[in-house]
């Protein structure tokens, strides 16, 4: 690929950032000051943990050194737009010196022509040399603004140097860059959508790979739990009987592709654990049963024999890598015994879940509100539960309730890029300020709580589209006495636990475009982990 566009992604900001700034103070001068992240250590120990370069300034300059630093410098803009040039934006990237003694146990950083030849900067300097060349440019430029981002322990420390040497600037401020930040990043740029583009391929494949996985042994009819403990299991022979090991599997597979990172914890939870939002603890062996038909053998199993079959149940794999910093966010709800194939219950419930997503993803284009999609998945929900029998009354009293809320408690989605939650004060601004929110929201504020995003859709937003349906005890606890719910039938569905379905989309001019390429149809899915395909 090209190199890194951190001269655009400058630019964008600066232009962000005036647009935040008083009147008074567009015209100035206009320094950014950003730090990375720095090598992490375990507790009390000298033991390295993983390096992950911090979103805002990777974002500004495509660069994964530890202890770097970054100054971005405008001589001043008239006004937003047809003022002086943005070419004039001048990056210039701190890196640190080798360190011989550091070298003898790590690769050290690159050269000062290196670094200049890889990123998209205007010059590279050492570390040593970024107190001089702030006091510098403030020498030439005494009314110039200093941006940092505020001190939090969300953000890497400002070095103690920069602290002592500028804290007591007037013109120091924290107030504008990140939000500025936020909403550069909110719009992705045509590089950034290939980096998505990458990681979501890569996890689908991953995704791909445990479906395969588990379709490989859908039909032994003499399955014993094998986990490997005590023995070698080459990965050929890998059989999938455990949360723990969907997961492995899932990020062996990503970091055989050259990704480095997940985007986040994996979520891998079975059967009644499905209904566990952000489940992690992937720590569970799949239910056995104690006699289980096989439909396929048409045996059945015993626990105190040797031979053993899998309660029918489903597993939600939640998992994405990063690609270059970039995330994937992807969730596929699978089918576990029961020959490969969904129960009737949980093949009702995941039939309306697929539903809910591609409803959605039709509707996705500029303008559309956010809010009005999310609520359209509830209608959808209760049209359905309506029909099953699981809720009772009138379409129009049910919605009114909010009773769904109970089973679809969380947002459609939320955008996504550099993290996976991303840039959460441009997608979710403050609702003392938001004004885009449509009236209907007003009617049933129980669905909106939990929502990333909240503005009406934009072309170049990448986002993630994930209805789910879940019975968890947890959330169906304030609901047990509705009148608007059988509670009869609803005891027939609560053993499928939980589904969600995850795509990540992109907003185009006139549309969307899926980046999510694993499938997700019934008949498709159950063919994969059937073994029948």
């Amino acid at each position: 690929m090209a190199q890194y566009p951190a001269k655009l992604h400058a630019q964008k900001t600066l232009a962000k950032l005036i647009a935040l700034l008083p009147e008074s103070d567009k015209g100035r001068p206009q320094i950014l000051y950003l730090t990375s992240n720095v090598a992490q250590y375990r507790n009390d120990t000298d033991r390295e943990l993983l390096f992950r370069q911090e979103s805002n300034f990777f974002y500004l300059t495509g660069c994964n050194v530890p202890h770097s630093s970054v100054v971005i410098f405008h001589p001043g803009f008239t006004k937003l737009s047809g003022g002086q040039d943005p070419e004039l934006t001048q990056t210039c990237l701190f890196i640190p010196p080798e360190d011989p003694l550091e070298t003898m146990w790590s690769l050290p950083p690159p050269t000062l022509q290196e670094a200049s030849d890889s990123h998209d900067v205007f010059r590279c300097l050492h570390t040593t040399q970024l107190i001089a060349t702030i006091s510098n440019l403030l020498e030439t430029h005494p009314t110039a603004l200093i941006h940092t981002i505020p001190t939090s322990p969300q953000f890497p420390l400002l070095p103690v140097e920069f602290v002592k040497t500028f804290g007591g600037n007037l013109n120091l401020t924290s107030v504008y860059l990140l939000p500025a930040l936020h909403l550069a990043r909110l719009i992705k740029t045509p590089y950034e959508i290939e980096l998505i583009k990458k990681a979501n391929a890569i996890s689908s494949r991953a995704h791909e790979v445990i479906m395969r996985l588990l379709g490989k042994d859908a039909n032994r009819t003499n399955q014993t739990a094998r986990s490997g403990d005590g023995e070698l299991v080459m990965p050929s022979d890998w059989r999938i009987e455990k949360e723990a090991e969907a997961e492995a599997a899932f990020v062996a597979t990503c970091r055989r592709e050259g990704a480095i990172h997940q985007a986040y914890l994996p979520i891998v939870a079975s059967a009644k654990r499905a209904s566990t939002l952000h489940y992690c603890c992937n720590d569970r062996e799949f239910a056995w049963g104690p006699h289980v038909h096989d439909p396929i053998s048409d045996i059945q199993t015993q626990a105190n024999g040797t031979s053993k079959s899998f309660v029918p149940q489903v597993l939600l794999l939640d998992a994405g890598c990063e690609w270059n910093n970039y995330a994937s966010d992807i969730t596929r709800t699978t089918p576990i015994g029961n020959g490969g194939k969904f129960t009737k219950e949980a093949r009702e419930i995941y039939e309306l879940v697929l539903k809910m997503q591609n409803d959605s993803i039709k509707s996705l284009k500029p303008g559309i509100h956010w809010d009005s999609v999310h609520y359209q998945c509830h209608v959808t929900l209760v049209k359905t539960f309506l029909e099953l029998g699981i809720f009772k009354g009138t379409e129009e009293e049910v919605l009114k309730s909010g009773v769904s809320a109970a089973f679809f408690p969380h947002g459609l989605g939320h955008s996504l890029g550099l993290d996976v939650h991303d840039v959460p004060s441009a997608s979710k601004p403050d609702m003392k300020f938001n004004t885009t929110i449509p009236k209907k929201s007003l009617e049933n504020p129980e669905f909106y709580p939990y929502l990333r995003l909240r503005l009406p859709l934009e072309a170049g937003m990448v986002l993630t589209v994930e209805p789910g349906i879940y019975f968890s005890p947890h959330l169906l606890a304030p609901v047990r006495n509705s009148p608007y719910i059988d509670h009869e039938v609803l005891a027939e569905y609560e053993g499928v636990g939980g589904v969600r379905i995850e795509d990540v989309l992109l907003i185009t001019e006139d549309g969307s475009e899926n980046l999510t390429t694993v499938g997700k149809d019934v008949d498709w899915l159950e063919k994969v982990c059937s073994g029948g395909i």
